[in-house]
């Protein structure tokens, strides 16, 4: 008998609603825009209320459009963008500040202090991350330091901090569920990876209340179910999960040494490492994968802040193209860019620098350059800062990666993928569903609702394309090396400015 799975995706730019039947097919797909509020240079906020709204509106609207019931749907699943942070009153529920998004830079000189206090290795060692202004700590360092009356309220114990699966969560059940899982409490930068418990010492040290931290789960697990007031029924929810994890899932990357990229606002380049924890010195970041069935998993991750964000600022900011399918045959127009180099650190560079200070930079700039030269560059850009990563992930766990596993928005352009096969010198495999993040949260939630079997998950792999390499190893590495020399000249950039 087909049964209904109700996944929310609720992501940088968009809050979608997938409804997928028990046989892992989309039944319907409804989707609302967010506005991004950008109160000043490198700062990035959503409203909380505005996401909330989405969210009700797109499950109205998916239940609607498919004349089914919230009696119809045998679970929830919910994945969100990470590190994202929001503070909200737990009596009310509602939020007290914008919501931080995890692009915001407005915390880099918390970072600064927290690097000349001598604290990066204590925190790498616990975390598996490093002092970056991506993670929610310097966020929610911040956000005390500047509002005295949110200070009061949160030393009266009357507040809740969470990324925005747990504000999701408090909201569908009416407050009587304040939890997480352990995928989005590791991007916090307070939660110990190691003995899998918020972290005393960092919370002593910057003086965070843990009374205002979510209870932390498995990704798979009972989370409570849906206020009948709310959306009109109950509902149990059965997975949270952070978006790239949930991809990592979604694209069955299940085994030791499987590889995922998602190619969406950013690029998130994930390798699953099994139940051991792989600790980087090059700029990765050790994360928990999910924890499933009473195991945790870890994963090695890279990230790149901007990747298809940089196709928006060609269509919203140059306004070269109309919209960002163009691209693809604008960029084709070319044989080549000419020499041309884009470096899109609009927000710094995460993985290998992690240079909070990194400036955007288009260099090689002729007579004859065109947009179709940018545009092809700006292709480029997003395959070459993978293979920045991928290098890196080699390097540390010694291991050839063999396939990369790709979706989200960006990976319906053959031309990028194409390049990236081409940049990696290995096949790259695009699936066939595309909203490989929801379909994890889906896979996750029918296994939590037991619905699914684990050892019938492989059965899901569906592939719609392999992209196999055809650039000359020399000619590439040529190229390679002039684009390390664009990034040298990008790092540092915005502190030579100030």
């Amino acid at each position: 008998m087909k049964r209904y799975l109700l996944v929310i995706d609720q992501g940088t730019t968009t809050t979608r609603c997938i409804i997928f039947n028990s046989f892992g097919e989309i039944e319907w797909i409804e989707k609302k825009e967010l506005k991004q509020i950008y109160p000043n240079p490198g700062w990035v906020e959503h409203n909380p209320d505005e996401i909330w709204e989405s969210v009700l509106i797109t499950i109205k609207k998916s239940l609607d459009s498919l004349n089914l019931k919230p009696k119809d749907i045998t679970s929830i699943g919910i994945t969100n963008q990470r590190e994202t942070t929001i503070i909200f009153d737990r009596e009310t529920g509602k939020p007290l500040h914008n919501a931080i998004v995890w692009q915001c830079r407005r915390s880099d000189t918390i970072c600064e202090e927290i690097k000349n206090r001598g604290l990066e290795d204590f925190i790498h060692n616990k975390t598996g991350l490093v002092v970056d202004p991506y993670f929610s700590l310097t966020k929610l360092i911040w956000l005390l330091r500047n509002n005295s009356d949110l200070r009061k309220k949160v030393e009266k114990g009357e507040v809740g901090f969470g990324t925005v699966d747990t504000f999701l969560l408090y909201k569908l059940t009416n407050g009587k569920s304040f939890s997480t899982d352990f995928s989005n409490a590791s991007r916090t930068m307070m939660f110990n990876i190691n003995n899998l418990k918020w972290d005393e010492e960092i919370l002593n040290k910057f003086d965070i209340p843990k009374n205002i931290l979510p209870d932390v789960k498995m990704s798979s697990s009972f989370f409570g179910i849906t206020d009948k007031e709310i959306i009109g029924g109950e509902i149990p929810i059965t997975s949270l999960v952070g978006d790239q994890q949930a991809s990592l899932f979604g694209q069955l990357c299940l085994e030791e040494g499987m590889v995922k990229n998602t190619y969406g606002t950013g690029s998130f380049i994930l390798m699953n490492t099994g139940e051991k924890k792989v600790f980087s010195k090059n700029g990765l970041l050790t994360t928990i994968a999910w924890g499933i069935n009473e195991k945790v998993y870890y994963a090695l991750e890279g990230s790149v802040f901007i990747s298809g964000a940089v196709v928006q600022w060609l269509r919203d900011g140059l306004k070269i193209i109309n919209s960002s399918e163009e691209i693809e045959e604008l960029a084709r127009s070319v044989d080549s860019t000419d020499g041309l180099y884009f470096v899109p650190a609009f927000v710094g560079l995460g993985t290998p620098y992690w240079d909070m200070y990194a400036g955007g930079l288009i260099i090689g700039i002729t007579r004859k350059t065109t947009k179709a030269h940018i545009a092809l560059a700006a292709i480029e850009s997003i395959a070459f800062q993978t293979k920045e990563v991928i290098d890196v992930m080699e390097n540390e766990t010694k291991e050839k990666i063999k396939i990369l596993r790709v979706d989200g928005g960006a990976s319906m352009n053959n031309l990028l993928l194409q390049k990236q096969a081409d940049f990696l010198n290995i096949n790259v495999e695009r699936p066939k569903i595309l909203e490989t993040t929801a379909f994890g949260a889906f896979l996750l939630s029918g296994l939590g609702a037991d619905i699914i079997k684990y050892e019938n998950l492989k059965n899901f792999v569906k592939i719609d394309r392999v992209f196999k390499p055809s650039l000359e190893k020399e000619e590439f590495d040529k190229r390679y090396k002039q684009w390390k020399e664009a990034v040298s000249r990008s790092l540092g950039w915005r502190k030579i400015m100030m």
